[in-house]
């Protein structure tokens, strides 16, 4: 009992929302993993194709990992969570529990848990998933831009003042295309991998979003200590190289990386 209440309020402070009412309005999209930790092939038993197909009845626009993403996702990773099913089976019966998380890493829902005693494995853990989303009623969803908003409330008040100045301001050239400076990319078969900044320099995580590396500062520019890696990653061309021993052997791998 005690044990019970200890883990309520260790969730209550972390912010965890277990099953109640949460707004996820401000993500547009959700990230499906290709394979669960606890499976051992991609989509085993269809898993994450059905957590795909049950997400997008909430409103959610679902993409498993291995297709085709948005561009402004590539851009903006923390437009969208990732979905992961969690296995919390035993001999008897099948558990599932659906977790997303945000681009940093962090929870921001969990569904109860979805259980069957349906022996079939493909069958089993496709009703407990069924389960585990029906539990999730306190979910509302209704993407709200908040970058639009804002743009919204700038023109608004740009009206505003021109009608109050009687200033009438023109676009220096209205058929000019504006090119960003920094294109994205396309990836190419290489991975993209996301930047987030540190004291000492910067982790990258991918889609997941997982750790993958952890870059530290050198006083040359565009080069980085892989830290707990026996090498450095450094800029060629539009690309990043990634050097290292492992096993005796330099491995050499090639990446893309969003600042």
């Amino acid at each position: 009992m005690i044990q019970k209440t200890f883990l309520l309020l260790f969730l209550m402070c972390c912010g965890i929302h277990f099953s109640q009412e949460v707004d996820l309005s401000s993500y547009k999209y959700i990230i499906v993993p290709e394979k669960f930790d606890f499976l051992k092939e991609n989509d085993q038993y269809q898993t994450s194709s059905i957590t795909k197909f049950l997400l997008q009845k909430k409103g959610f626009k679902v993409f498993i990992e291995n297709e085709t993403l948005p561009s402004e996702v590539i851009e903006n990773r923390c437009l969208a969570l990732t979905a992961n099913v969690l296995d919390k089976s035993n001999m008897l019966t099948i558990k599932s529990v659906i977790e997303l998380k945000d681009c940093f890493g962090k929870t921001v829902y969990i569904s109860k848990v979805g259980k069957t005693k349906i022996k079939d494995y493909k069958r089993g853990y496709q009703e407990a998933i069924r389960q585990a989303f029906e539990t999730m009623t306190g979910l509302r969803y209704s993407y709200v831009p908040k970058k639009e908003v804002v743009e919204d409330k700038v023109i608004k008040e740009s009206v505003t003042k021109k009608d109050a100045t009687k200033i009438d301001i023109k676009p220096e050239n209205p058929t000019k295309k504006i090119i960003p400076t920094n294109p994205i990319v396309k990836s190419d078969g290489f991975p993209l991998l996301y930047a987030q900044k540190t004291d000492n320099g910067f982790q990258l995580v991918n889609l997941k979003p997982e750790l993958v590396f952890t870059l530290l500062k050198t006083s040359k520019e565009n080069t980085y200590i892989l830290k707990s890696k026996n090498g450095i990653i450094f800029k060629s061309g539009l690309f990043w190289i990634a050097e290292y021993y492992k096993a005796d052997k330099i491995v050499q791998e090639k990446y893309q990386i969003k600042f």
